[in-house]
């Protein structure tokens, strides 16, 4: 587990609501949707339920990378990127499922590994 710059901690804390998280298919074609439900879990992992996926799953089951972009409250951009693991199962399921909201399946969680975060041009972290 790798610690974040704080930089980015307050960044994701004063964060709006809406993100945007983006995968690639086998031809390095881009899908990219608004996800709401969603969590930082440990210091280096975001937590994103799986409440509608489908070119989205079906991306990170055959091995895609990601990047979770996000807005500060005051406008700075924000773009995590990294490795993605899809748990239909364990504790961090089982997290999920406690912030996921109960009106929405929950059928499983993809979290993005943050391996690098830029602001901008900038790279801030990795």
């Amino acid at each position: 587990m790798v610690k974040l710059p704080e930089i980015v901690n307050e960044a994701w804390k004063n964060r709006e609501e809406k993100i945007i998280f983006t995968t690639v298919d086998n031809n390095a074609i881009p899908n990219t949707i608004y996800i709401t439900c969603v969590a930082r879990y440990g210091e280096d992992l975001i937590a994103i339920a799986d409440n509608h996926f489908d070119k989205t799953k079906k991306n990170i089951l055959s091995g895609s990378k990601g990047s979770v972009l996000f807005i500060t409250k005051d406008g700075k951009a924000y773009q995590a990127k990294g490795t993605i693991e899809y748990h239909k199962e364990g504790k961090i399921f089982a997290d999920m499922k406690t912030w996921n909201p109960e009106k929405l399946p929950g059928h499983a969680v993809a979290t993005l590994k943050i391996e690098e975060v830029y602001s901008g041009a900038e790279k801030v972290f990795g």
